[in-house]
Parts: structure tokens; C-alpha cells; sequence
């Protein structure tokens, strides 16, 4: 019987389909992905769960545009949960600005899912294992 605790990921994004494939591709044994597609759900969700890892979009349907920063900013004020981010809508300046914020990592879209793995796996996270194409 496995005894070890379960590792929680939460992953907020308003995109369905970045929701789906990043849960998918994290989702393994011993760990529970949680998926949010407003800041506010997200937020309820922390209250209630503690979680290993947050990956987050910067830009959801808000009129900001930087909500996954003030997110992050949330997070790393109350919890000592990891934060990822990841944007579509990248610059030099709001990367400079996630890990002022205190990020684990920034990504910009599509994301790269192997490097993704990598970093998960690096913070204790158990990954799926993954077919080398190299």
C-alpha cells in the first residue's frame, strides 16, 4: 500500500484546452491535478487545499491582462506553494516581473512540456514517464 502523501497541482487557465492537455499530461499516480478557469476559483480553491504547485496563465478573461501575476503574488504572500507561469502574451518585462514575483519558472505559450516535466519533477513532484525521442 502506498503511504506516501498525495501531491496536489492546480493549473489555472481560461483555455479549456491548455486546462485538458496539462492535466493530462501531469496527472499520474500519486498525484491530483486541479483545474481553474477563473482567478476566483482558484483562489477558493487555495483556501481549502493545500497544493505542492501552481501553474498558472498571466492573462485571463480580465480586463488587466496580468491577473496570473497578481495570482502568483497572492499565492507567495500566504502559502509556500511553487508557482509556474505561463503566458501567450509574453515580454522581457512582465518575465523580469513573475519572478520578482517570486516564480518557479516562466513559460511562454505553447508551452514545452518535457521542460515542464523536468521542473515538476525537480521540486519532488512525481512525472509521468515519458518515451525519449532523443
Amino acid at each position: 500500500m502506498n503511504t506516501k502523501p498525495m501531491k496536489k497541482i492546480m493549473i489555472v487557465d481560461d483555455e479549456p484546452s491548455i486546462l485538458l492537455g496539462l492535466s493530462y499530461a501531469l496527472k499520474t499516480e500519486g498525484v491530483e491535478v486541479i483545474t481553474c478557469n477563473e482567478i476566483e476559483q482558484a483562489e477558493e480553491a487555495l483556501e481549502n487545499t493545500r497544493f505542492d504547485l501552481v501553474i498558472a496563465d498571466i492573462r485571463m478573461s480580465g480586463i488587466s491582462g496580468i491577473e496570473g501575476l497578481e495570482l502568483l503574488s497572492y499565492i507567495k504572500k500566504r502559502y509556500s506553494t511553487e508557482v509556474i507561469i505561463m503566458t501567450g502574451y509574453g515580454s522581457d518585462e512582465i518575465e523580469a516581473e513573475a519572478y520578482r514575483r517570486g516564480a518557479l519558472c516562466y513559460f511562454n505559450k505553447p508551452v514545452d512540456i518535457e521542460e515542464l516535466m523536468n521542473h515538476v519533477a525537480a521540486i519532488g513532484i512525481p512525472v509521468k514517464e515519458r518515451a525519449s525521442s532523443k
